[in-house]
């Protein structure tokens, strides 16, 4: 997995990233109860918003990681958006997307490196 400053994980299946927020993301967040998802298809670049959550903190957006295309996204966050608070590095991922610039993927930290970032 690769981590973002912005707390998001990315994670290599079948060649694309699958991407969610990480447990400290969700531990800060609280209990979501809503999720709200991008259409299959749409292509995206580095940094536009791409997911909005709301829980009963705060909303947040969810940038796109990287440059790409949006080939899934995980439809049962719509119906049980908890998912996120249960399973936020697993069953909880947000959306699968096809990379376009692979060199993007060098700005990120491995496991450690994000430990040690919210240190």
């Amino acid at each position: 997995m690769k981590f973002t400053e912005e707390h998001e994980w990315l994670r290599e299946e079948d060649g694309e990233m699958v991407v969610g927020i990480t447990i400290h993301a969700a531990e800060q967040l609280g209990d979501v109860v809503f999720v709200e998802l991008p259409e299959e298809g749409t292509t995206v670049s580095k940094d536009d918003e791409v997911v909005v959550i709301e829980s009963v903190k705060a909303a947040s957006d969810i940038l796109a990681p990287v440059d790409g295309e949006i080939t899934e996204v995980n439809s049962a966050l719509a119906d049980n958006p908890g998912m996120v608070n249960d399973d936020p590095q697993g069953e909880a991922w947000f959306f699968k997307m096809k990379i376009s610039d692979e060199s993007q993927m060098a700005d990120f930290m491995d496991e450690a490196g994000y430990q040690k970032f919210i240190g």
